[in-house]
């Protein structure tokens, strides 16, 4: 549960994204890679149309389905042809208690955020981009190669529509995210995104790489569990 919040939480600027299409397409499938402090890599493809949302990790043989309309979260285990589907907003409201007990922990204080651009530009997957770098109390934090060829018109209406689909708890632990994020707007979509948050400075902990993004219909199936997958009912917690 705890590795499923934090995937959500670091999924909400490609969501943004995705949202702020939707205005003039049907869906859209978006395909990343993901690079580990160990240097080791993973493929997640997400895809959206309206107001559901699907994440799907390959090599882990994972699915992560979020209706946020219909209240409804299903994961997926391809592997055992299993899924589990319960109501976002109690998901949401679980996480979101955990997240508030564990806030001092996780935000033992405030810092200044501040955004500086480099002038460095370079031509990443089909998008013309820009360095900009992100810095927390003075601290090197991220690496962000951004672009302008997405329109970002929109931006602020998104930001209004998804910050009401969660629960305030959950939107207190995205804080400092949000931030960034608002200062991050005017320069443009991310990219390539280097975060150096623990690493002190060494080096990059992960990269997250944009590799391809598609404009096209979506099928009602995507947003389902497989044919033949069994629904597992989890048993409550004991007493």
């Amino acid at each position: 549960m705890k590795k499923l919040a934090l995937f959500l939480i670091g999924s909400v600027v490609p969501l943004l994204f995705i949202l702020m299409l939707q205005e003039s397409i049907a869906g859209v499938v978006i395909e990343e890679v993901h690079k580990d402090m160990e240097g080791r890599t993973s493929k997640i493809l997400r895809y959206f149309s309206e107001s559901q949302f699907r994440t799907d990790h390959p090599e882990e043989g994972l699915t992560i389905i979020i209706d946020f309309k219909g209240d409804r979260m299903v994961m997926i285990d391809h592997r055992s042809k299993g899924y589990v589907e319960i109501r976002f907003s109690k998901w949401e409201k679980e996480v979101g208690e955990n997240l508030k007990k564990s806030l001092p922990q996780m935000q033992p204080m405030a810092k200044t955020i501040f955004v500086r651009k480099t002038g460095e530009t370079a031509f990443i997957n089909g998008f013309q981009t820009e360095k900009v770098q992100i810095f927390a109390g003075g601290e090197l934090i991220e690496e962000n190669w951004v672009t302008r060829d997405v329109d970002m018109g929109e931006v602020e209406k998104v930001m209004e529509k998804v910050a009401k689909g969660f629960s305030k708890d959950l939107r207190a632990g995205m804080k400092e995210g949000q931030e960034i994020y608002e200062k991050l707007k005017p320069h443009g979509f991310p990219i390539l995104i280097k975060d150096y948050t623990l690493t002190y400075g060494l080096g990059p902990i992960t990269v997250l790489e944009v590799k391809k993004l598609e404009k096209r219909e979506l099928r009602d199936e995507i947003f389902l569990p497989p044919a033949g997958y069994q629904r597992i009912i989890p048993e409550p917690p004991k007493k």
